[in-house]
């Protein structure tokens, strides 16, 4: 059984997260970095799959190499560069390697990318694939054929509360769940009553489901700026942005934000842990955690 599962489902302690940089050049030694600074904080940490549409080391690769260093995976799929076959060679991929945390979502627009004359594909969606997943788990490919031993995934999926309609976001993340998805990590967002009401409706209709509000890390109002100009399904209010941007320290301002923003998030129901991405790459991953309660392990 993956830890992350067997955190989520045989303890109440908080699961934490994080999304594993991308590799796209330093050789396995970039990856070795990269864990030895990851794996003391975090139970798990994502292997995306070309994100925000650029083309990056696989996510397959990528989670070997993680898992080989030490480092539990969650491979990344994305609906957007694969049609259901290979979706489905991932995921058998996975089995392989023993692999068994996995996460799948419908992917950005190329228009997203740096090729945005790349050809999407889309064959399945996010929900549609969570349930090919859940097939899979059943010891059989989609079209019937036997596939033995039978995988063990644990299911997740990715689901924005900050997007309109707000209503189908709740609709969308039940959807996933009942399409076999045990836990969801949240989109980034700047809206705490939009998470607040996302939370709860999902936690009134499937209590079982595990939430991961994610939280970015950034040293400037630059990058938020960016996230609000350039990144699908994220709104950074202006306030939020001046608040960082008027500040005479912004560093500490953007620090302060994004604990704000945990300790929020983990007040909600529903809400196991959070799920952190690091654009900063100094210490404050680790200030972070720490002013979270949390303390390092494997060292």
């Amino acid at each position: 059984m993956s830890a992350l599962r067997e955190r989520l489902q045989n303890s109440k302690d908080l699961v934490f997260t994080v999304e594993f940089p991308v590799i796209d050049g330093g050789g396995m030694a970039a990856v070795e970095k990269n864990v030895a600074r990851l794996s003391p904080w975090f139970v798990a940490a994502n292997s995306t799959d070309n994100t925000a549409a650029h083309a990056h080391a696989s996510n397959l690769s990528v989670a070997i190499a993680m898992k080989n260093f030490g480092l539990e995976p969650i491979l990344q799929i994305v609906c957007r560069d694969k049609n259901r076959i290979a979706i489905q060679a991932d995921m058998a991929g996975a089995n392989l390697h023993g692999i068994e945390n996995i996460a799948l979502l419908t992917g950005d627009d190329v228009t997203a990318g740096d090729e945005p004359e790349a050809r999407r594909v889309f064959d399945l969606d996010g929900p549609q694939a969570v349930n090919v997943a859940s097939i899979l788990n059943s010891g059989t490919y989609l079209s019937g054929r036997k596939l033995q031993p039978a995988p063990n995934f644990f299911i997740s999926a990715v689901e924005n509360p900050f997007t309109h309609p707000f209503d189908y976001r709740v609709q969308r993340a039940i959807k996933k769940h009942e399409a076999g998805a045990q836990m969801l990590q949240l989109q980034i967002g700047y809206h705490p009553d939009r998470l607040e009401n996302f939370a709860r409706g999902v936690h009134a209709l499937a209590p079982d489901l595990a939430l991961l509000p994610s939280v970015v890390l950034v040293k400037s109002s630059k990058p938020l700026n960016f996230m609000n100009d350039k990144v699908p399904g994220i709104d950074v209010p202006a306030d939020v942005i001046a608040r960082v941007a008027s500040a005479e320290d912004q560093s500490e301002a953007a620090y302060q934000l994004a604990l704000e923003q945990c300790k929020h998030a983990l007040t909600l129901p529903g809400v196991r842990g959070i799920h952190v991405t690091d654009f900063r790459h100094d210490d404050t991953l680790e200030r972070l955690m720490t002013d979270l309660g949390r303390t390092p392990h494997n060292l």
